[in-house]
């Protein structure tokens, strides 16, 4: 895991994406750098650890972040909503069935969309392609090591 990004980095992303930098917005990119994947819930007990922070705030948050484009949301099937902060080069996650750790894996074939569905211009033309999801589904080595 990388160290956290300095107070100034994340005010530095704010203003770059054209957002004010706020108490709230700080205190969740400093949560989403330690918890990649967080649902809501979790990004929300994180930053009340260190500020005082509504319920509704960070949901907002979560929103511009993403709209922003600073963050990725993903919701793998059956899941709460998870946010993170690597956005913008397509990469696909792995997902364990028992206890729901997300983990990132690059794209196999390299830059977005990386993969290309057959007769896309038949069943949809002139449709630009900007990404692929791929979610690979199994059992994390810590949860087999438990059903031995």
């Amino acid at each position: 895991m990388s160290a956290p990004a300095p107070h100034g980095d994340r005010a530095d992303r704010l203003r770059s994406a054209g957002l004010r930098v706020t108490q709230p917005r700080l205190a969740v990119l400093a949560a989403l750098e330690q918890h990649p994947h967080a649902g809501a819930d979790e990004v929300l007990a994180a930053v009340r650890t260190d500020a005082s922070v509504s319920t509704q705030a960070v949901y907002d948050v979560l929103h511009s972040l993403t709209d922003a484009g600073l963050v990725r949301r993903i919701q793998p099937a059956g899941s709460v909503a998870r946010y993170e902060l690597r956005t913008g080069d397509n990469h696909h996650h792995v997902v364990c069935r028992s206890c729901g750790r997300v983990v990132d894996i690059d794209c196999a074939t390299g830059a977005a969309p990386c993969l290309t569905p057959l007769d896309l211009d038949q069943h949809a033309p002139g449709f630009r392609l900007e990404e692929a999801e791929v979610t690979y589904w199994g059992h994390c080595a810590e949860c087999l090591s438990q059903s031995s």
